[in-house]
């Protein structure tokens, strides 16, 4: 989102006008997810993604034409029909299912809500962004309760909100090798990277330039560190196992989307039967990923990395 907004913001100052595409609706298996934005500008360049593929690129092309016209434009939405027998909407694709975009036409008239939806971005204050026919508008400090939502109650009468401001946070306890890999790979995937560890004076933790925030912590004390919500991720991978069940012990009543530990199956046994001994439930123990990450056979700290990275993304995208 970061990037769509600075790119409108850059173009709306120089005075050329835009177009913001966002996917509202999303059904079957189509390649463009609920809240894919693009923006296409009036010199051409774009940026950004709803899908890809044929669609995309005709999507795009309309854009530059609807914006080459010199009366005003307003919000309308596009379905896109992926089934390639479809007799109307027909997106050129083969994926099955259809995506529903929102063009929403921007001129130098609504720089002052893009600029307050860059800083929410930016500064991670929560707010509102809400299409509708009616334009883009953005209520600061609001909060949606929700990742999106859509309703569509006729061609000309929708509304779509989305909230803003409120980051997927990654967890990670343990700066060692695997920690480095991890902040590696959720650096470019729009994650707020929290590394922590107990181990003063430790070289990669010093130099580890990906993360957003690390802290020395004292493992005994971290419940505190980690909110609850549905956009924290939590990774255990300390050097020790007894390190690994101190933080373990402390997070399983936290309401989290994803909690997972490092370990060999034996290694998760005993830590699990020593939490079943001191009153923690089955049921508990169930919500925790461990061990951890999608089987690869993984060998190296970068595959492992990428093993966590792949289940924590799946556990994201509702993938069952």
């Amino acid at each position: 989102m970061k990037q769509t907004f600075s790119f409108i913001q850059t173009h709306l100052s120089q005075g050329r006008r835009t177009i913001l595409m966002t996917v509202i609706g999303r059904e079957g298996s189509s390649p463009g997810k609920q809240g894919f934005k693009m923006a296409v500008a009036s010199d051409g360049s774009f940026t950004g993604s709803i899908g890809g593929g044929v669609m995309e690129h005709r999507l795009v092309e309309q854009a530059k034409r609807l914006l080459k016209q010199q009366h005003a434009l307003r919000p309308f939405l596009v379905f896109q029909n992926h089934d390639p027998q479809a007799g109307a909407n027909r997106s050129g694709m083969i994926c099955s299912g259809g995506q529903t975009i929102a063009f929403t036409p921007l001129d130098e008239s609504d720089i002052l809500t893009v600029e307050m939806i860059l800083e929410a971005v930016e500064q991670h204050q929560k707010g509102v962004l809400r299409l509708s026919e009616k334009g883009l508008f953005f209520v600061a400090g609001a909060d949606l309760q929700a990742v999106s939502q859509s309703n569509v109650v006729a061609g000309k009468e929708w509304e779509y909100t989305e909230q803003v401001g409120m980051p997927d946070s990654l967890y990670i306890f343990g700066a060692g090798h695997v920690g480095l890999a991890l902040c590696k790979i959720f650096s470019n995937l729009d994650f707020k990277i929290h590394l922590f560890d107990n181990r003063h004076e430790l070289n990669i933790f010093e130099t580890n330039q990906f993360a957003h925030v690390k802290e020395i912590v004292d493992f005994n004390q971290v419940e505190k560190l980690v909110p609850e919500g549905s956009n924290i991720y939590v990774v255990i991978v300390t050097f020790a196992h007894k390190s690994d069940e101190q933080i373990l012990r402390q997070l399983l009543n936290k309401n989290v989307q994803y909690l997972g530990m490092m370990g060999s199956a034996t290694k998760v046994e005993t830590i699990f039967g020593n939490l079943k001994r001191t009153g923690f439930t089955e049921y508990q123990l169930k919500k925790v990923y461990a061990p951890i990450g999608i089987p690869v056979n993984s060998e190296t700290s970068a595959e492992i990395a990428v093993s966590i990275a792949a289940q924590i993304i799946a556990v994201k995208n509702e993938v069952k």
